[in-house]
Protein backbone atom coordinates (compact mmCIF):
# COMPACT_ATOMS: atom_id res chain seq x y z
CA UNK A 1 0.00 0.00 0.00
CA UNK A 2 3.00 2.34 0.18
CA UNK A 3 2.92 3.22 -3.54
CA UNK A 4 -0.84 3.92 -3.92
CA UNK A 5 -1.03 5.84 -0.63
CA UNK A 6 2.13 7.80 -1.45
CA UNK A 7 0.64 8.63 -4.86
CA UNK A 8 -2.66 9.60 -3.20
CA UNK A 9 -0.83 11.98 -0.85
CA UNK A 10 0.56 13.79 -3.91
CA UNK A 11 -2.98 14.26 -5.16
CA UNK A 12 -5.18 14.95 -2.10
CA UNK A 13 -2.55 16.04 0.43
CA UNK A 14 -0.37 14.40 3.07
CA UNK A 15 -2.48 14.85 6.18
CA UNK A 16 -5.70 13.15 4.96
CA UNK A 17 -3.69 10.08 3.91
CA UNK A 18 -1.72 9.96 7.17
CA UNK A 19 -4.86 10.33 9.29
CA UNK A 20 -6.66 7.67 7.24
CA UNK A 21 -3.68 5.32 7.52
CA UNK A 22 -3.48 5.77 11.29
CA UNK A 23 -7.23 5.14 11.60
CA UNK A 24 -6.85 1.92 9.58
CA UNK A 25 -3.91 0.88 11.76
CA UNK A 26 -5.87 1.57 14.95
CA UNK A 27 -8.86 -0.40 13.63
CA UNK A 28 -6.63 -3.35 12.81
CA UNK A 29 -5.09 -3.16 16.29
CA UNK A 30 -8.52 -3.35 17.94
CA UNK A 31 -9.57 -6.30 15.78
CA UNK A 32 -6.33 -8.15 16.59
CA UNK A 33 -6.67 -7.26 20.27
CA UNK A 34 -10.14 -8.78 20.53
CA UNK A 35 -9.46 -11.69 18.16
CA UNK A 36 -10.59 -15.14 19.26
CA UNK A 37 -9.17 -17.05 16.28
CA UNK A 38 -5.96 -17.03 14.26
CA UNK A 39 -7.94 -15.88 11.21
CA UNK A 40 -9.23 -12.80 13.06
CA UNK A 41 -5.73 -12.07 14.31
CA UNK A 42 -4.26 -12.27 10.81
CA UNK A 43 -7.05 -10.06 9.45
CA UNK A 44 -6.33 -7.45 12.11
CA UNK A 45 -2.64 -7.56 11.32
CA UNK A 46 -3.38 -7.11 7.60
CA UNK A 47 -5.43 -4.02 8.40
CA UNK A 48 -2.57 -2.70 10.51
CA UNK A 49 -0.21 -3.17 7.59
CA UNK A 50 -2.70 -1.49 5.27
CA UNK A 51 -2.18 1.77 7.15
CA UNK A 52 1.00 2.25 5.14
CA UNK A 53 1.92 5.88 5.75
CA UNK A 54 5.73 5.77 5.83
CA UNK A 55 6.03 7.38 2.39
CA UNK A 56 3.42 10.03 3.19
CA UNK A 57 5.14 10.89 6.48
CA UNK A 58 8.52 11.28 4.79
CA UNK A 59 6.93 13.37 2.02
CA UNK A 60 5.29 15.60 4.64
CA UNK A 61 8.65 16.00 6.40
CA UNK A 62 10.20 16.94 3.05
CA UNK A 63 7.41 19.48 2.41
CA UNK A 64 7.99 21.15 5.77
CA UNK A 65 11.81 21.36 5.72
CA UNK A 66 14.44 23.20 3.73
CA UNK A 67 16.74 21.04 1.63
CA UNK A 68 19.78 21.82 3.77
CA UNK A 69 17.91 20.61 6.89
CA UNK A 70 16.10 17.67 5.33
CA UNK A 71 18.62 14.95 6.09
CA UNK A 72 18.52 15.98 9.76
CA UNK A 73 14.73 15.73 9.74
CA UNK A 74 14.90 12.28 8.15
CA UNK A 75 17.53 11.32 10.75
CA UNK A 76 15.19 12.30 13.59
CA UNK A 77 12.43 10.17 12.06
CA UNK A 78 14.81 7.22 11.66
CA UNK A 79 16.16 7.64 15.20
CA UNK A 80 12.63 7.69 16.63
CA UNK A 81 11.88 4.42 14.82
CA UNK A 82 15.09 2.86 16.13
CA UNK A 83 14.44 4.01 19.70
CA UNK A 84 10.86 2.77 19.59
CA UNK A 85 12.20 -0.60 18.41
CA UNK A 86 14.55 -0.70 21.42
CA UNK A 87 11.92 0.47 23.92
CA UNK A 88 9.49 -2.14 22.59
CA UNK A 89 11.96 -4.87 23.59
CA UNK A 90 11.41 -3.76 27.20
CA UNK A 91 7.82 -2.53 27.20
CA UNK A 92 6.23 -5.20 24.97
CA UNK A 93 6.93 -8.24 27.17
CA UNK A 94 6.07 -6.25 30.32
CA UNK A 95 2.70 -5.17 28.92
CA UNK A 96 1.96 -8.68 27.65
CA UNK A 97 2.83 -10.14 31.06
CA UNK A 98 0.26 -7.90 32.76
CA UNK A 99 -2.58 -7.79 30.23
CA UNK A 100 -1.78 -10.49 27.71
CA UNK A 101 -1.23 -10.06 23.98
CA UNK A 102 -4.56 -8.23 23.71
CA UNK A 103 -3.16 -5.40 25.86
CA UNK A 104 -0.29 -4.88 23.40
CA UNK A 105 -2.72 -4.44 20.50
CA UNK A 106 -5.02 -2.20 22.55
CA UNK A 107 -2.07 0.02 23.42
CA UNK A 108 -1.06 0.31 19.76
CA UNK A 109 -4.67 1.24 18.90
CA UNK A 110 -4.55 4.02 21.50
CA UNK A 111 -1.20 5.21 20.15
CA UNK A 112 -2.67 5.31 16.64
CA UNK A 113 -5.46 7.60 17.89
CA UNK A 114 -2.91 9.80 19.67
CA UNK A 115 -1.00 9.97 16.39
CA UNK A 116 -4.13 11.23 14.62
CA UNK A 117 -4.53 14.01 17.20
CA UNK A 118 -0.86 14.99 16.80
CA UNK A 119 -1.18 15.18 13.00
CA UNK A 120 -4.39 17.22 13.15
CA UNK A 121 -3.50 19.67 15.89
CA UNK A 122 0.31 19.83 16.23
CA UNK A 123 1.80 19.26 12.76
CA UNK A 124 1.74 22.24 10.35
CA UNK A 125 -0.05 21.88 7.05
CA UNK A 126 2.37 22.45 4.15
CA UNK A 127 1.43 25.11 1.62
CA UNK A 128 -0.04 23.92 -1.66
CA UNK A 129 3.11 25.02 -3.48
CA UNK A 130 5.18 22.59 -1.37
CA UNK A 131 3.06 19.63 -2.42
CA UNK A 132 2.51 20.67 -6.00
CA UNK A 133 -0.65 21.72 -7.76
CA UNK A 134 -3.45 19.50 -8.93
CA UNK A 135 -3.13 17.78 -12.27
CA UNK A 136 -5.10 15.18 -14.17
CA UNK A 137 -5.33 11.70 -12.70
CA UNK A 138 -3.65 10.05 -15.71
CA UNK A 139 -0.74 12.47 -15.48
CA UNK A 140 -0.27 11.62 -11.83
CA UNK A 141 -0.64 7.88 -12.46
CA UNK A 142 2.26 8.11 -14.90
CA UNK A 143 4.49 9.02 -11.94
CA UNK A 144 4.37 5.43 -10.66
CA UNK A 145 6.14 3.71 -13.59
CA UNK A 146 8.49 6.68 -13.92
CA UNK A 147 9.43 6.32 -10.24
CA UNK A 148 10.21 2.66 -10.89
CA UNK A 149 12.36 3.22 -13.99
CA UNK A 150 14.30 6.38 -13.19
CA UNK A 151 18.02 5.36 -13.18
CA UNK A 152 19.06 7.62 -10.31
CA UNK A 153 16.12 6.65 -8.11
CA UNK A 154 16.87 3.00 -8.92
CA UNK A 155 20.24 3.30 -7.18
CA UNK A 156 18.61 4.72 -4.07
CA UNK A 157 15.81 2.13 -4.09
CA UNK A 158 18.33 -0.68 -4.57
CA UNK A 159 20.39 0.77 -1.74
CA UNK A 160 17.55 0.76 0.78
CA UNK A 161 16.62 -2.79 -0.32
CA UNK A 162 20.16 -3.96 0.48
CA UNK A 163 20.25 -1.98 3.73
CA UNK A 164 17.14 -3.63 5.13
CA UNK A 165 18.00 -7.03 3.68
CA UNK A 166 21.21 -7.14 5.70
CA UNK A 167 19.45 -5.74 8.78
CA UNK A 168 16.89 -8.53 8.84
CA UNK A 169 19.19 -11.35 7.76
CA UNK A 170 21.84 -10.34 10.31
CA UNK A 171 19.44 -10.07 13.22
CA UNK A 172 18.34 -13.64 12.68
CA UNK A 173 21.63 -14.75 14.25
CA UNK A 174 22.83 -11.70 16.22
CA UNK A 175 20.53 -12.50 19.20
CA UNK A 176 22.05 -15.96 19.35
CA UNK A 177 25.56 -14.47 19.29
CA UNK A 178 24.67 -12.16 22.14
CA UNK A 179 23.74 -15.22 24.18
CA UNK A 180 26.60 -17.53 23.21
CA UNK A 181 29.45 -15.05 22.61
CA UNK A 182 28.61 -12.21 25.01
CA UNK A 183 26.72 -14.22 27.61
CA UNK A 184 23.72 -11.87 27.58
CA UNK A 185 20.40 -13.60 28.25
CA UNK A 186 17.53 -12.98 25.83
CA UNK A 187 15.60 -10.93 28.40
CA UNK A 188 18.60 -8.58 28.79
CA UNK A 189 19.28 -7.93 25.11
CA UNK A 190 17.75 -4.47 25.40
CA UNK A 191 20.62 -3.52 27.71
CA UNK A 192 22.90 -3.95 24.69
CA UNK A 193 20.64 -2.53 21.97
CA UNK A 194 19.59 0.63 23.79
CA UNK A 195 23.07 2.05 24.61
CA UNK A 196 24.33 1.03 21.15
CA UNK A 197 21.44 2.95 19.56
CA UNK A 198 22.30 6.08 21.58
CA UNK A 199 26.02 5.80 20.81
CA UNK A 200 25.31 5.20 17.12
CA UNK A 201 23.30 8.43 16.95
CA UNK A 202 26.33 10.31 18.30
CA UNK A 203 28.55 8.48 15.83
CA UNK A 204 26.46 9.43 12.81
CA UNK A 205 26.50 13.18 13.62
CA UNK A 206 29.97 13.77 12.08
CA UNK A 207 28.88 11.89 8.95
CA UNK A 208 25.77 14.08 8.65
CA UNK A 209 27.84 17.23 9.15
CA UNK A 210 30.40 16.20 6.53
CA UNK A 211 27.63 15.27 4.10
CA UNK A 212 25.39 18.32 4.45
CA UNK A 213 27.82 21.11 5.33
CA UNK A 214 31.02 19.77 3.88
CA UNK A 215 29.52 18.67 0.57
CA UNK A 216 30.98 15.18 0.93
CA UNK A 217 27.81 13.19 0.43
CA UNK A 218 29.39 10.69 -1.95
CA UNK A 219 32.32 10.11 0.37
CA UNK A 220 30.00 9.56 3.34
CA UNK A 221 27.95 7.08 1.32
CA UNK A 222 31.08 5.11 0.50
CA UNK A 223 32.19 5.31 4.12
CA UNK A 224 28.80 4.04 5.24
CA UNK A 225 29.06 0.93 3.04
CA UNK A 226 32.64 0.30 4.19
CA UNK A 227 31.49 0.59 7.83
CA UNK A 228 28.72 -1.93 7.17
CA UNK A 229 31.22 -4.35 5.65
CA UNK A 230 33.57 -3.88 8.62
CA UNK A 231 30.66 -4.33 11.03
CA UNK A 232 29.56 -7.62 9.47
CA UNK A 233 33.15 -8.87 9.46
CA UNK A 234 33.54 -7.98 13.15
CA UNK A 235 30.24 -9.67 14.02
CA UNK A 236 31.13 -12.77 12.02
CA UNK A 237 34.62 -13.14 13.49
CA UNK A 238 33.70 -12.13 17.05
CA UNK A 239 34.86 -14.61 19.62
CA UNK A 240 34.30 -12.27 22.54
CA UNK A 241 31.81 -9.68 23.68
CA UNK A 242 33.78 -6.52 22.85
CA UNK A 243 34.37 -7.25 19.17
CA UNK A 244 30.68 -8.13 18.84
CA UNK A 245 29.69 -4.84 20.50
CA UNK A 246 32.07 -2.87 18.24
CA UNK A 247 30.57 -4.57 15.20
CA UNK A 248 27.02 -3.71 16.31
CA UNK A 249 28.02 -0.10 16.99
CA UNK A 250 29.63 0.31 13.55
CA UNK A 251 26.59 -1.32 11.96
CA UNK A 252 24.11 1.08 13.50
CA UNK A 253 26.26 4.17 12.90
CA UNK A 254 26.25 3.36 9.18
CA UNK A 255 22.65 2.12 9.17
CA UNK A 256 21.29 5.24 10.86
CA UNK A 257 23.20 7.52 8.49
CA UNK A 258 21.95 5.66 5.40
CA UNK A 259 18.42 5.56 6.80
CA UNK A 260 18.48 9.37 6.98
CA UNK A 261 20.40 10.17 3.80
CA UNK A 262 18.58 7.89 1.34
CA UNK A 263 15.00 9.26 1.68
CA UNK A 264 16.39 12.80 1.86
CA UNK A 265 18.06 12.29 -1.51
CA UNK A 266 14.88 10.84 -3.02
CA UNK A 267 12.87 13.87 -1.90
CA UNK A 268 15.47 16.27 -3.31
CA UNK A 269 15.49 14.61 -6.73
CA UNK A 270 11.74 14.80 -7.32
CA UNK A 271 9.46 17.78 -7.93
CA UNK A 272 7.05 18.58 -5.02
CA UNK A 273 4.02 16.92 -6.61
CA UNK A 274 5.84 13.60 -7.05
CA UNK A 275 7.54 13.14 -3.68
CA UNK A 276 4.85 10.90 -2.22
CA UNK A 277 4.87 8.59 -5.24
CA UNK A 278 8.67 8.32 -5.38
CA UNK A 279 8.90 7.77 -1.62
CA UNK A 280 6.14 5.16 -1.92
CA UNK A 281 8.32 3.17 -4.32
CA UNK A 282 11.29 3.76 -2.00
CA UNK A 283 9.37 2.52 1.05
CA UNK A 284 8.15 -0.54 -0.86
CA UNK A 285 11.75 -1.44 -1.71
CA UNK A 286 12.67 -0.86 1.94
CA UNK A 287 10.01 -3.23 3.27
CA UNK A 288 10.58 -5.78 0.50
CA UNK A 289 14.26 -5.79 1.47
CA UNK A 290 13.27 -6.58 5.05
CA UNK A 291 10.99 -9.39 3.83
CA UNK A 292 13.64 -10.84 1.52
CA UNK A 293 16.30 -10.60 4.22
CA UNK A 294 14.12 -12.43 6.70
CA UNK A 295 12.96 -15.10 4.24
CA UNK A 296 16.13 -15.78 2.24
CA UNK A 297 18.46 -15.05 5.13
CA UNK A 298 16.48 -17.40 7.36
CA UNK A 299 16.56 -20.19 4.77
CA UNK A 300 20.31 -19.81 4.25
CA UNK A 301 20.91 -19.74 7.99
CA UNK A 302 18.94 -22.92 8.49
CA UNK A 303 20.30 -24.76 5.45
CA UNK A 304 23.93 -23.63 5.33
CA UNK A 305 24.71 -21.77 8.54
CA UNK A 306 25.63 -18.28 9.68
CA UNK A 307 28.72 -17.84 7.49
CA UNK A 308 26.80 -18.30 4.22
CA UNK A 309 24.04 -15.92 5.30
CA UNK A 310 26.66 -13.37 6.37
CA UNK A 311 28.56 -13.86 3.12
CA UNK A 312 25.48 -13.06 1.03
CA UNK A 313 24.97 -9.82 2.95
CA UNK A 314 28.57 -8.80 2.34
CA UNK A 315 28.26 -9.69 -1.35
CA UNK A 316 25.19 -7.45 -1.66
CA UNK A 317 27.10 -4.61 0.00
CA UNK A 318 29.94 -5.03 -2.51
CA UNK A 319 27.42 -4.92 -5.37
CA UNK A 320 25.94 -1.75 -3.89
CA UNK A 321 29.44 -0.28 -3.76
CA UNK A 322 29.91 -1.08 -7.46
CA UNK A 323 26.50 0.41 -8.31
CA UNK A 324 27.36 3.69 -6.59
CA UNK A 325 30.67 3.92 -8.44
CA UNK A 326 29.13 3.39 -11.87
CA UNK A 327 28.88 6.50 -14.12
CA UNK A 328 26.07 8.77 -12.95
CA UNK A 329 23.03 8.52 -15.25
CA UNK A 330 20.75 11.42 -16.02
CA UNK A 331 17.58 11.68 -13.92
CA UNK A 332 15.09 12.12 -16.72
CA UNK A 333 12.10 10.00 -15.70
CA UNK A 334 11.18 12.15 -12.69
CA UNK A 335 12.06 15.71 -13.69
CA UNK A 336 12.45 18.53 -11.20
CA UNK A 337 9.17 20.03 -12.41
CA UNK A 338 5.46 19.24 -12.33
CA UNK A 339 4.30 16.26 -14.41
CA UNK A 340 1.97 18.60 -16.30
Amino acid sequence: MQIPLGWLSDWVGRKPVIVGGLALFASGSLIAGFADTATELVFGRCLQGGGAIASSVMALAADLTREEQRTKAMAVIGISIGLSFSVAFVAGPAIAAVGGLAAVFQLTAAMGMIGIAIVLFMVPTPPESARGGDSEVLARLSLIPRSLTDPVLFRLNAGVFVLHFILMSSFLFVPGLLETTAGVSREQHWTVYLPIMFLSVAGMVPMLAASERGGRQREMFLLGIVLLLAALAAIGFARGAWLLYVGLLLFFIAFNYMEAALPSLVSKLVFPGGKGTALGVYSTCQFFGAFAGGALGGWLLQAYGQDVSLGLSMLLLLLWLVLINMPQPAADAIPLQDAK
